[in-house]
């Protein structure tokens, strides 16, 4: 039977699509790591096919350097303007091309049901280089088709079935414009700063010192309003408050002066004293207007996450998160979109009906289906998807904490829209006291409209009640006083404010923009303070000072908000994709070489603001070379540093660097230390300069003992070194010599930690001997005397951890013994004294050498 294989975004899209479209006839089998294929049959283009629906975890390649250009120490970073760049597996671990080839062989039509906005474009391409050339080629016509769909609903998805149209080729080719850009830029100015900054200075407090086209100037925005606020220089005024009398009585009112202010105390003692000897506040004027708050637009991506984070206390990136979920669960339409203008064909009044029957809504919708609705505001169409808007009926119960919230808000904004106009009577009474104007403003509500809706945005009709007032009338003045008061500079941006002027400016697209505001604050440049209030740190402040003094286009929005006008250009098929990216290549690296030979300009900002390197951190272990003591900085990022020999040595993130016992790498004579995640994570010795240089070939840079080939050493895999990682299938399960007296062992590779004993004096693996079950290194373990589980009180016990009864029973992590190799074959059979089945002499394989043994056994 013909095969059609249609792919979506994301494995809970594809069963929700697959669900709609099969009428719940869909099977599902597992197909590679959290992907699931879908089969059922139908019908195609008028003929009976078999289709397999299934779906990729995002985008299937992302564009990086070789290899070869990875390195740091060996590239120069302006070399990465002119270095060959690749495609390359996003996720290599999840083989998702293999996937997709799989999935695809023989099929005879490609359905793309990728998100319908730029990425989701560059996604079909890559879904296509994969599936086509496996694809049966005996047939003739069009084979790849593209579906365009902006909500999760039986109707739109059954619309774009029947409306297949062709992936976009120009859009994808903007994508793969700005992500070569993005890294080409990003990484050059990145390694160059953070290598030059983190090697003078030793309180940074952050582990990459990273430049971006968008973050950099998103990061310019709320420093400029930072030096605002720092260079406000407070003024002292002078107001007149004077309370004002009703003439029936009652409680008194203030009236507001004319001339606001004055900056002179004495000038406004001379208006207090001629205010005070009047007998009373003539009414002038009073003057009643209908005026009307306008109702909200329809809502698109930038006004959803304004709005979540000034209304909701809501990261943009996080409220963006919450509205994916929804999307992908069918309450709310696509939540990316540009559009602020519903289309002519939408079906407003459908979409109100499906919250009739809403016990949280319907008392809202009624009256609008019952001939209130009103046309909606014109917006923006940019041609993209529609205005979020609600696809079906939730309940708080069926929704709950942060989904619910986000839910509650786009469907009160879409209802809204198309409510009448808030309609409210302002009254303003105007006062001659003394010669002196003075005004007071009242309102009252009189058809709340949308406001019964969003109920937080009506006019406010409490600040101010006004009596019945009528020209000529006289109020006595309850108080009159000249009060003193200060200027106050503006307030640090909010994430609202930030948006707002990120869109102002073309900096980022809705997808990107909570990206790079969540970029600025997980670099330490900004820090989120009450209110959502967006502080910059000194290290951001400096950062920006510093190319206000080299180059103020490096923080400036303008070049980004330009290149995303050419990019635009690609997408639209009015620029050519090489012409575009050569051009913008050879601006940045001309700017890139500036910056770098002015760096010192910058460099003379973080003197004065940072502590330079050599002053920084407390000594820990002796430099292997000078043997004087090395300093340990424990600011971001973690390294030693020799004042002495001027070197610096990178540590291991996120965990405790610790002296180890004063002992020395063999090789190089450096003071080991003992890195440590806490009593229950992992630990493991190393050598500050072996961590840094790998002294043998295939050891990773950046790799501790627990993955040291050194064939004699006692820390090294060599020596404790016990059987492939039982989780991760990659690494090794190496015995951790320093956990005494609660011994363990953990990969070293990933976060697997197996505990073992915790009554033994010393515990060690036997040298050349393995299990003949399951070939893991024999143990030799020396018991407690007093708690010892051996028989007649004997304490020295050899056997496999895994397979030996007596030790395979005091292993603590059960999940490991059951998931081990040895337990599906059959039971160990450990003994007292001297545990049985090992191979002594051999160990896992015969090698040709002691290094290739333990390469081909261990790694």
């Amino acid at each position: 039977m013909t095969v059609v294989l249609m792919v979506a975004e994301k494995p809970s899209l594809a069963k929700s699509l697959a669900d709609i479209l099969s009428s719940h006839r869909a099977v599902s089998h597992k197909g590679n790591g959290g992907c699931t294929v879908h089969e059922y049959n139908g019908t195609f283009q008028g003929q009976p096919v078999h289709f397999r629906f299934t779906s990729v975890m995002g985008h299937v390649m992302t564009t990086d350097f070789p290899a070869a250009f990875n390195n740091w120490d060996a590239v120069k970073p302006i070399e990465l303007f002119t270095a060959p760049v690749e495609k390359k597996e996003s996720n290599p671990k999840s083989h998702m091309n293999r996937f997709l080839r799989d999935a695809g062989k023989g099929a005879s039509y490609l359905v793309l049901w990728l998100d319908c906005d730029r990425e989701g474009e560059n996604i079909c391409f890559e879904v296509m280089d994969a599936v086509v050339p496996v694809m049966n080629k005996s047939v003739r016509g069009k084979t790849v088709f593209r579906a365009k769909f902006s909500a999760i609903t039986a109707k739109d998805v059954k619309h774009a079935m029947e409306t297949l149209g062709e992936p976009n080729k120009n859009e994808s080719l903007a994508v793969d414009a700005r992500q070569e850009l993005d890294l080409r830029i990003g990484c050059a100015f990145t390694r160059f700063q953070t290598r030059f900054f983190q090697g003078l200075y030793g309180d940074l407090d952050s582990s990459l010192i990273s430049f971006g086209p968008c973050q950099t100037p998103t990061l310019g925005l709320c420093v400029e309003r930072h030096d605002k606020i720092q260079h406000f220089q407070p003024e002292t005024f002078w107001t007149l408050d004077v309370r004002l009398g009703r003439p029936q009585g009652g409680s008194d009112f203030k009236a507001e002066w004319g001339r606001v202010r004055v900056f002179d105390r004495t000038v406004g003692s001379l208006f207090l004293d001629v205010v005070s000897k009047a007998k009373g506040a003539r009414v002038v004027s009073v003057v009643q207007k209908e005026k009307s708050k306008s109702r909200p637009g329809a809502l698109n991506t930038v006004e959803l996450m304004r709005i979540a984070s000034s209304g909701l206390g809501m990261g943009p990136q996080y409220a963006m998160t919450i509205a994916e979920r929804l999307y992908m669960q069918g309450y709310i339409s696509y939540p990316r979109t540009e559009t602020t203008a519903y289309p002519e064909n939408f079906d407003l009044r459908g979409t109100l009906s499906e919250l009739r029957g809403s016990r949280q809504f319907g008392q809202l919708v009624a009256p609008l289906l019952s001939g209130g609705m009103v046309s909606p505001k014109g917006g923006k169409d940019v041609g993209d998807h529609p205005p979020i808007t609600p696809s079906r009926a939730a309940s708080e119960g069926e929704l709950t904490g942060d989904m619910w919230r986000i839910y509650d808000l786009v469907v009160r904004i879409f209802i809204a829209s198309l409510s009448p106009d808030c309609k409210y009577l302002q009254t303003t009474a105007t006062f001659d006291l003394g010669g002196e104007e003075f005004t007071c403003v009242g309102q009252k509500v009189i058809s709340k409209g949308f406001t019964s809706v969003l109920h937080w945005i009506g006019p406010d009709e409490g600040a101010q009640s006004i009596p019945d007032l009528t020209k000529g009338d006289i109020c006595t003045v309850a108080s009159c006083k000249l009060a003193e008061r200060r200027t106050s500079p503006p307030s640090y941006l909010t994430e609202s404010d930030l948006i707002s002027l990120m869109e102002k400016h073309g900096i980022g697209t809705d997808a990107s923009i909570p990206v790079h505001i969540n970029n600025i604050c997980e670099r330490n440049y900004v820090k989120v303070e009450s209110d959502r209030r967006l502080v910059p740190t000194e290290l951001g402040v400096v950062l920006v000072h510093g190319y206000y003094k080299i180059d103020q286009d490096l923080v400036l929005p303008t070049m980004r908000s330009a290149l995303e006008r050419q990019l635009d250009l690609i997408a639209a098929g009015k620029a050519d994709f090489e012409e575009v990216l050569l051009h913008a290549v050879d601006i940045f690296q001309r700017k890139f070489a500036y910056f770098e030979q002015h760096v010192q300009e910058m460099d003379e900002l973080f003197s004065v603001s940072f502590t330079p390197l050599s002053e920084t951190g407390k000594a820990l272990t002796r430099c292997g070379q000078c043997m004087r003591y090395m300093k340990l900085v424990q600011a971001k990022p973690v390294r030693l540093h020799c004042q002495t020999c001027n070197e610096t040595y990178s540590m291991p993130q996120n965990g405790k660097v610790v002296e180890y016992k004063g002992l020395r790498c063999p090789l190089d004579n450096f003071e080991m230390v003992m890195w440590t995640t806490g009593a229950r994570g992992q630990a493991y010795p190393l050598c500050p300069y072996c961590f840094n240089n790998p002294p043998f070939e295939g050891m990773a840079k950046h790799s501790g003992c627990n993955a040291c080939t050194h064939p004699t050493c006692q820390h090294s895999l060599v020596a404790n070194g016990v059987c492939p990682c039982v989780e991760c299938g990659v690494g090794t399960l190496v015995l951790d010599p320093s956990s005494a007296p609660k011994w363990r062992m953990a990969c070293n590779r990933c976060n697997v930690v197996i505990r073992l004993f915790e009554n033994a004096h010393r515990v060690r693996t036997a040298k050349d001997e393995s299990c003949e079950e399951c070939g893991a290194k024999i143990m030799k373990v020396d018991f407690n005397k007093q708690k010892t589980p051996l028989e007649n009180g004997e304490t020295k016990h050899e056997g496999c951890v895994f397979c030996d009864e007596v030790l395979s029973g005091l292993v603590q992590l059960r999940h490991a013994v059951h998931t081990h190799p040895s337990l599906r074959r059959g039971r160990g059979r450990g003994g007292r004294g001297r545990g049985r089945g090992r191979r002594r002499g051999r160990g896992a394989k015969t090698a040709k050498g002691k290094m290739a043994y333990l390469d081909s056994y261990f790694v």
